[in-house]
């Protein structure tokens, strides 16, 4: 079997941390290639050596691969450790060199709180979902903070929707 183009996507995982009613958001640098200056949530690329170097947990499979991408994703970014990991949704984003990036976005309570940003982010808030609002998000996170603010608050999970 060939490698087939229309078969290939970047995979990332971002998470939304929640505490106290309020969402982690972080201010991305002006550097970035992507967004640069935007609010966004902490969150990574998927890379073959994040679960190749350990151990299979079947004999042909690695489980956890979201959850331990965004465990060690949130470490790097915010340096903070998470429990209670949880879905949100999922998108397609076409990046500016035409490559697709599947993104799924989950959310965590964190372990522990203080905060060290890694060089990418400039600032952080804790925010609750009317403030969120008041922040330049890269689009499409305020209505997941709305979804998952709707979960929290009903147990019931929507799909995305802008008219949230």
């Amino acid at each position: 079997m060939s490698y087939d183009k229309n078969q290939a996507h970047y995979i990332v995982a971002t998470c939304i941390l929640v505490k106290d009613g309020k969402y982690l958001i972080a201010k991305r640098s002006e550097g970035e290639k992507a967004f640069p200056g935007k609010w966004t949530v902490p969150g990574g690329k998927l890379e073959v050596l994040d679960y190749a170097l350990r151990k299979k947990d079947t004999s042909e499979h690695w489980y956890n691969v979201f959850e331990d991408l965004i465990k060690k994703e949130v470490k790097e970014e915010v340096n903070l450790d998470m429990k209670n990991i949880g879905y949100v949704t999922s998108m397609i984003y076409i990046r500016s060199d035409e490559i697709p990036c599947l993104i799924v976005s989950l959310w965590a309570e964190p372990v522990g709180e203080d905060i060290k940003l890694c060089s990418a982010l400039t600032d952080y808030k804790w925010v609750d979902i009317h403030e969120a609002k008041n922040y330049d998000l890269i689009e499409g996170i305020y209505e997941e903070l709305e979804m998952l603010d709707n979960k929290l608050k009903t147990g019931r999970l929507s799909e995305w929707n802008k008219n949230l």
